[in-house]
């Protein structure tokens, strides 16, 4: 059975879990807090929350390491919100936090403002045949990629998703919708 982990440090951790199973039934979801449960997943999906909050977490629990290695060796793994600021190469104008450098972007943290500010917005997103209705809650916004990184949504401001190889990186959250269309393309990279 496939496993698909979630990382459970802080975020949108049930909402995940609930959109997977969701999306496909017959998979195995799990939440991933502790060292060795990442290598023992197919795919990871690193939440929504606060970047700084869920990094610190992550090295205080043991488990960057392995993060890392996982999606470096291949590992499908969906990076929403804040998942997608931590794994970028970097954060425009910050200088305390450094993000993973798994993803070849820049992003801008909290580019649309703060939480008052959050909306939803229609996108035309690559490979879906209608508009997809996304969720942004304080959402950051990807303001350059490298040549390997395909872009696949944006709005006027801006990348709002993009992909590298294994990474699929969202400024929203898919989780806090009904359309299962974003997690089925992420679970379609197992395939890849």
């Amino acid at each position: 059975m496939t496993r698909i982990g979630v990382l459970a440090l802080q975020g949108d951790v049930s909402e995940h879990i609930l959109a997977l199973q969701r999306s496909a039934p017959d998979l195995e979801v799990v939440a991933a807090r502790r060292p060795g449960q990442i290598e023992e997943c197919q795919a990871l999906v690193i939440p929504g929350g606060e970047s700084t909050t869920i990094r610190r977490q992550m090295d205080s629990s043991g488990i960057t390491a392995e993060l890392v290695a996982a999606a470096r060796s291949g590992m499908p793994v969906l990076a929403t919100c804040a998942g997608m600021v931590l794994i970028c190469r970097e954060i425009v104008g910050e200088v305390r936090f450094r993000p993973l450098g798994l993803m070849d972007i820049a992003v801008s943290r909290n580019a649309f403002g703060a939480q008052r500010e959050s909306f939803e917005a229609d996108l035309d997103f690559k490979g879906l045949d209608r508009p997809y209705r996304a969720v942004f809650i304080r959402a950051p916004l990807i303001v350059a990629a490298g040549p390997g990184v395909e872009v696949l949504a944006r709005l006027d401001e801006g990348v709002v998703a993009a992909r590298q190889k294994n990474l699929l990186a969202l400024a929203f959250h898919p989780e806090l919708t009904d359309d299962s269309r974003i997690h089925r393309i992420f679970l379609d990279m197992l395939e890849d």
